[in-house]
């Protein structure tokens, strides 16, 4: 469903502690979706149950993220990420993502758990500098290379600051996972 006017939306905020929680199977279709991300995203149980999980994607969020997690979660390690997605009224809403696969006993995939919480203000301003640059390099790219090409820009960026994507991530959002609230 496309948003009704995305140049006047607005930010919706998750609460501090609150917790958007979803389940998907392994293609990514929604199995599960607690109250919370019910609440902040405007959809009700029986929109989301059985659609794909970017049914909330925000245009101004570059492939190359998408990419990145892709290859990480079939790697089998859990993402970490700072995601802009959409409301069902054309709002949006910030999250750190932290998505893992989800295994069986006999360890075959069965899907993906996802929980995201508030970001701090810190890890949006970085994302949304980053973002911008990235859709830049997706624009001047052919559509097949595109979220390569900018996945690989970020991680040459983040490599700068002498970490890894993930420990990036993580320490921008040190207030957000519960050492000290920085807003």
């Amino acid at each position: 469903m496309a948003p009704p006017n995305p140049a006047h939306s607005t930010e919706v905020s998750l609460q501090p502690g609150e917790l958007i929680i979803t389940k998907t199977d392994p293609k990514g279709l929604i199995t599960y979706a607690n109250r919370v991300f019910m609440r902040i995203s405007g959809y009700a149980e029986h929109q989301l149950l059985g659609q794909p999980h970017n049914i909330i994607r925000h245009p101004d969020m570059p492939r190359g993220v998408y990419r990145m997690m892709w290859k990480t979660l079939q790697a089998g390690e859990e993402f970490f990420g700072v995601v802009k997605n959409y409301t069902i009224d054309g709002n949006y809403y910030w999250v750190l993502a932290n998505i893992t696969p989800d295994y069986d006993r006999k360890g075959q995939l069965q899907g993906y758990y996802s929980v995201r919480r508030r970001p701090s203000r810190e890890a949006v301003e970085a994302a949304s500098r980053l973002y911008a640059e990235m859709r830049a390099i997706e624009a001047r790219t052919s559509k097949p290379a595109a979220p390569d090409a900018s996945a690989a820009w970020l991680t040459e960026e983040v490599a700068r600051t002498g970490q890894d994507y993930t420990s990036y991530i993580l320490s921008l959002n040190a207030g957000a996972l519960g050492r000290g609230e920085r807003a």
